[in-house]
């Protein structure tokens, strides 16, 4: 068993940065895969970025890609998603997530196992 809690989230105005944190704790994070995905009032939670137990695999949702950048570090048991160039529809409740490392990457939230509580980015225009 694993527990994640998300960390780094606010409010930032449109082409503002953050860097989310997902701390884990009751198990080694470097034996899972680890993804994070967010979610708006009234839409289905949607993969953003996911990594394998190595760091050698990323996958970026294409809405992302170019601004956002996962990354992971074993030794702090923590997983990073670096935001920039931020806009008004990543105005989401973000969540971390963790899957078995030998099952690979995966972009749907049944391929996940464990969650955290999320934490809430708002981007002002």
């Amino acid at each position: 068993q694993v527990q994640l809690v998300e960390s780094g989230g606010g409010l930032v105005q449109a082409g503002g940065s953050l860097r989310l944190s997902c701390a884990a704790s009751g198990s080694t994070v470097s034996t899972y895969t680890m993804g994070w995905f967010r979610q708006t009032p009234g839409k289905e939670r949607e993969i953003v970025a996911a990594i394998t137990w190595s760091g050698g695999s990323t996958y970026h949702a294409d809405s992302v890609k170019g601004r956002f950048t996962i990354s992971r570090d074993n030794a702090k048991n923590t997983v990073y998603l670096q935001m920039n160039s931020l806009k008004p529809e990543d105005t989401a409740l973000y969540y971390c997530a963790a899957r078995p490392s030998q099952l690979g990457l995966a972009t749907l939230t049944r391929g996940y196992d464990y969650w955290g509580q999320g934490t809430q980015v708002t981007v002002s225009s």
